[in-house]
C-alpha cells in the first residue's frame, strides 16, 4: 500500500527526514507502520526509529490512485533507518488481504521476536463527485483504507490476545489513521470520507474489545502536505518560509510515536486532530438537546419538536470544500 497521505518528495536524509537521536521513548519496542514508503507513513517510521524502535516498513509502492508502481519506497526507508544506525525490515505484502496482513505480523515476530505497536496508515485516493463515482472506485478505497485497517488490526490483536492468555499481558498500541474528511465529510470524496469515518468506528470498538488484553487503540485525523493533499495545500506550499513548515508530515509523527509508546498508558478509544503544532482531542458524537413526549409522536408533532431542538443545538461543521 502507499502511504495514506502520499509522499513528500525531495527530502534529504538526515535531520530533514527526522532521522536522529531521540529521547528513547520507544527503546526496545517493535513497530509496524503500513504505507510507510512515503509521506506520513515514512515520517512515522523514521520518527519511531529515531526513538529506538525497530520498525517493519510496509508499502506496496503503488501510485496515488493505487496503480502498480515500479519502485520500492519501503526498501528506501529501511535503508535510511539502517544507515542511521537503526533496525528495520521491509514488508511489501498487500495488507488488505488475509495473507498479507498475517504475514505482516509474522514479519515483525520473525525479524525481531515481538510486536508492540501497529500504525495503520496505508491508503490512496479515487476522488469523484457522488454522481460520477464508479462502484470500482468506491470498492477500491473501502478495501485499502477500511479493510486495510481491519485486517492488520485483527491479526495483531489475535497475536496480543494469545500473549495475554499465557499470562504475559502486553503493553500494545494501535494508532489508526482517519481524516478530517471522516469527521465532517469532504466534497468530492464520498468514498474516502465514508472509509475514514468507518475507521473511527472501528477504533472505538477495538479499544473496547481489546483493553482486557493490554491493547490500547486510538486514531488520528492528520493534516499535512503529501501526495494526497498537495493540491489542497498548494497555497501553503507556496507561502514564504516562516521558520516553521506547518504542513510538514514530520509534525504529525511525535503524537503518533507517543501514542505508540508505553508512555501513553491509559489513553485509548480517542481521536486526535493534529496539524502543524496543534493537537486537538475530538469529542465525537455526544447527545445534544432532547425531547421526550412519553408517548408516540404524530409526524407533525415530531417535526415541531425537532425544529425546536435544532434551534437549541450547535450546527455541525461544514464538509470540507462545501460552498
Amino acid at each position: 500500500m502507499t502511504s495514506d497521505t502520499g509522499s513528500n518528495s525531495g527530502e534529504a536524509a538526515g535531520t530533514a527526514t527526522g532521522i536522529g537521536k531521540g529521547s528513547g521513548i520507544c527503546d526496545g519496542r517493535v513497530v509496524i507502520v503500513t504505507g510507510a514508503g512515503r509521506g506520513l507513513g515514512r515520517a512515522h517510521a523514521l520518527a519511531f526509529a529515531a526513538e529506538g524502535a525497530r520498525v517493519v516498513v510496509n508499502d506496496l509502492g503503488v501510485g496515488l490512485d493505487g496503480s502498480p508502481g515500479a519502485d520500492s519506497p519501503a526498501r528506501q526507508v529501511v535503508e535510511e533507518i539502517t544507515a542511521a544506525g537503526g533496525e528495520a525490515v521491509e514488508h511489501a505484502g498487500d495488507i488488505a488481504t488475509t495473507e498479507g496482513a498475517a504475514s505482516l505480523v509474522h514479519t515483525a515476530v520473525d525479524a525481531f521476536g515481538r510486536l508492540d505497536t501497529l500504525v495503520n496508515n496505508a491508503g490512496f485516493l479515487r476522488d469523484r463527485m457522488l454522481v460520477n463515482l464508479d462502484e470500482d472506485d468506491w470498492d477500491a478505497v473501502m478495501r485499502v483504507h477500511l479493510k486495510g485497517h481491519f485486517l492488520p488490526l485483527k491479526h495483531a490483536a489475535a497475536h496480543w490476545r494469545a500473549q495475554a492468555k499465557t499470562g504475559r499481558v502486553p503493553r500494545a498500541r494501535v494508532v489508526n489513521t482517519s481524516s478530517g474528511a471522516g469527521l465532517s465529510g469532504s466534497v468530492g470524496q464520498g468514498n474516502y470520507s465514508a472509509a475514514k469515518a468507518g475507521i473511527v468506528g472501528l477504533t472505538l470498538v477495538a479499544a473496547a474489545e481489546m483493553g482486557r488484553y493490554g491493547v490500547q487503540v486510538n486514531a488520528i485525523a492528520p493534516a499535512a502536505r503529501t501526495r494526497m493533499t498537495e493540491a489542497a495545500f498548494a497555497q501553503a506550499m507556496a507561502a514564504p518560509d516562516s521558520g516553521f513548515d506547518a504542513m510538514a508530515p514530520q509534525n504529525v509523527s511525535p503524537l503518533v510515536v507517543w501514542l505508540g509508546s508505553a508512555a501513553s498508558t491509559g489513553v485509548t478509544g480517542r481521536v486526535f486532530e493534529t496539524e502543524g503544532g496543534r493537537i486537538t482531542v475530538m469529542d465525537g458524537w455526544r447527545p445534544g438537546p432532547s425531547a421526550d413526549k412519553g408517548a408516540r409522536w404524530t409526524p407533525a408533532e415530531a417535526g415541531d419538536a425537532t425544529l425546536k431542538l435544532l434551534a437549541q443545538a450547535q450546527p455541525p461543521p461544514a464538509p470540507h470544500g462545501a460552498q
